[in-house]
């Protein structure tokens, strides 16, 4: 059996990620207990964890012709992902400061720097002239226009889309027309929903998928992701209960083992059920794509994943 082909038109970040006791007020310094420069981007994070579970991934995207562009290439050669649609433009990388505290928690700003610069044109030429895609999957940390149009270039040819829709922004219509799976988490879910609820309820859950006309799946923390489609009732996957030390890159994480998931031909559940155990087993470890599982870590989680639906 041939592996699963994931197209990823998204993000490349330098992760700056400082650890520390609390984080400072307004014009206040703090000492911090450790820092790390990592791989990140989201486009990247789920790339890099389809890739661990053993897919063929093909990343687009825009790169300065900084250092940064340089190791990023070299780290996608290393995570075995092909680069072939990955453009060079003078200037800097994306890079991401990321504060982390004692529980895990997190706080992120995104510099996109050359992922701007990405084009509707290269996104979709990636579509057209990649062979035997299972799956497309976009973010909204480089132009919505990119997206939707290598979106569009992908339904065109009967390829699942699916939109990790963070950080929010709202979405041109085109893109949402063009999203066959919405993803969001608990924040970037109450700010899509009519009301600006939260998804406490699988009613609220629900009736945003009724409002979207897309199949949904949101992503609940510790608690696990809920998902349905305009159609269907709430189905709910609760994650594995695990001590979280870091959260950087989890919900990454699920969308890249989701994806995989879709794009192997496993049920909607059980590629949920993947996610989970992906994102949980992810915030155990310090870092972004460096907490990932291992390929042999990942072969595991999908039998897992498969023995749950069992």
């Amino acid at each position: 059996m041939r592996e699963p082909c994931i197209v990823v038109v998204g993000s490349s970040n330098i992760d700056m990620i400082a650890y520390a006791q609390r984080l400072p007020e307004k014009g206040e310094t703090v000492y911090g207990d450790s820092f790390a420069l990592g791989f990140g981007g989201k486009g990247a994070n789920q790339a890099v964890m389809s890739s661990r579970l053993g897919a063929n991934v093909h990343m687009v995207n825009t790169l300065g012709d900084d250092v940064f562009g340089e190791t990023t290439i070299a780290n996608y050669h290393e995570q075995g992902i092909d680069t072939s649609y990955i453009a060079r433009v003078a200037g800097s990388s994306g890079v991401a400061p990321i504060w982390v505290e004692p529980d895990g928690t997190n706080r992120i700003i995104i510099v996109p720097g050359a992922n701007n610069a990405m084009t509707p044109a290269q996104g979709v030429n990636a579509i057209n002239t990649i062979a035997d895609i299972d799956v497309v999957i976009g973010q909204l940390e480089i132009p919505q226009a990119v997206t939707a149009a290598a979106f569009a270039a992908a339904q065109a040819r009967g390829i699942p889309t699916i939109l990790n829709p963070a950080p929010y922004v709202p979405l041109i219509a085109e893109l949402l027309a063009a999203s066959d799976w919405i993803m969001p988490n608990e924040s970037e879910f109450a700010a899509f929903h009519p009301r600006n609820l939260l998804p406490e309820s699988d009613e609220i859950i629900q009736e945003l998928a009724n409002h979207l006309h897309k199949k949904l799946v949101v992503t609940l923390g510790a608690a696990g992701a809920a998902w349905c489609s305009p159609q269907g009732q709430v189905q709910r996957v609760a994650a594995p209960k695990v001590v979280a030390i870091d959260s950087t890159g989890a919900g990454d994480a699920f969308v890249g083992a989701f994806a995989y998931g879709i794009a192997a031909g496993m049920e909607e559940i059980t590629a949920i059920n993947l996610g989970c155990l992906c994102a949980s087993d992810s915030v155990t470890r310090k870092g972004t794509q460096s907490s990932y599982p291992t390929k042999e870590q990942a072969s595991a989680l999908i039998i897992a994943a498969a023995k749950q639906r069992a």
